[in-house]
């Protein structure tokens, strides 16, 4: 069993993985390398998601106001909007509680995988919000609706400060991690949003364009949807068990194939439990004498050294079954 520090690596991923062969020390040619580590840059900014929260849910209770008495399509689209941000805040701050949560027998990797199933609701919350957004433009182009331009600045620029606020609060986070990335998007497209509010109460008030209301509504939808996709497409990649985009695994067999003595390798399988925490497992075929003349180990060794630093990403969880050819021909028909 080794344990290993959770990181990134500059080598060069073509140099070769034999050329920083060391000695593991391990006991079994079957090895398990587990990161247990909690740095400060993985910190869920729990204290940020709780202040943009408390902003996120004052605004949207100037906006209910502000609906209800101007009638605007934009302006409830955008209040559906910061539905979806208190909402997705929340989801957020919940997800931060519990992916440090230790590991238990029953959730070996803890709640590490919260982060992403609360991006990936988040951000079909959105898209929900861009499909009915759309919808109702259509219906009051068609059919446009008498709208309080006043009321409805006043509302936009609540909005839009609010939502400034929580920005500069989330702003130093928002690349920790998927979850935290998804919350920041989405206060960033209601700041959008509250911009297109402003406008359109200053447009219908300069020129009666009361259309304008619905153009608007389409633009945040336009700005929501796209971004939301963005965000759900590696949240559904990670929960498919998806390669990590970064990570050739062609690259990897053809690196390991080049140690000496190893003649096959097969069954190599690469995930992410969550967004910064890739895991890798693989059957290695060696000779059959590297088991008698202590190679295994140092081949071991080498392999571990191979996918911590010479990839795209550097992988420190990792399971790796050394195999003698003479056992692995036994069953070569269940390969893969």
């Amino acid at each position: 069993m080794s344990h290993h520090q959770e990181g990134q690596d500059s080598r060069n991923p073509h140099e070769s993985c034999g050329s920083n062969g060391h000695s593991a020390g391990h006991s079994r040619p079957h090895a398990h390398s587990h990161a247990h580590t909690h740095t400060h840059s993985h910190e869920a900014g729990r204290g940020q998601l709780r202040a943009a929260l408390a902003v996120t849910f004052t605004v949207l209770l100037a906006e209910i106001v502000g609906a209800a008495l101007t009638g605007s399509l934009t302006l409830l689209v955008d209040l559906g909007h910061m539905l979806t941000d208190c909402a997705g805040l929340t989801f957020a701050l919940v997800a931060a509680s519990l992916q440090h949560r230790p590991a238990t027998d029953r959730l070996t990797w803890g709640w590490r995988r919260a982060e992403v199933i609360s991006a990936a609701l988040q951000s079909l919350l959105l898209i929900c919000i861009g499909v009915f957004a759309s919808i109702e433009a259509i219906k009051r182009l068609i059919h446009p609706e008498t709208i309080e331009a006043q009321a409805l600045l006043a509302v936009g620029i609540i909005g839009l400060l609010g939502n400034l606020i929580s920005l500069t609060i989330l702003l130093s986070s928002r690349q920790n991690n998927l979850n935290l990335r998804a919350a920041f998007l989405e206060v960033l497209n209601d700041s959008l949003g509250s911009v297109a509010v402003i406008i359109s109460a200053v447009v219908m008030r300069l020129t009666g364009w009361i259309q304008i209301d619905s153009v608007t509504a389409l633009v945040i939808a336009a700005l929501i949807v796209p971004r939301a996709i963005m965000i759900l497409r590696p949240a559904g990649a990670i929960l498919l068990e998806s390669t990590p985009p970064d990570l050739d695994l062609d690259q990897v067999r053809a690196h390991l194939l080049e140690l000496p003595h190893v003649l096959a390798v097969h069954d190599l399988h690469a995930s992410a439990v969550s967004s910064d925490l890739p895991v890798l497992s693989a059957h290695v075929v060696l000779a059959d004498e590297c088991f008698h003349d202590g190679h295994s180990l140092e081949i071991l060794s080498e392999i571990e050294n191979c996918l911590q630093n010479h990839h795209g990403i550097s992988i420190f969880h990792t399971t790796v079954q050394l195999e003698p050819a003479s056992r692995a021909q036994l069953h070569r028909d269940n390969w893969h």
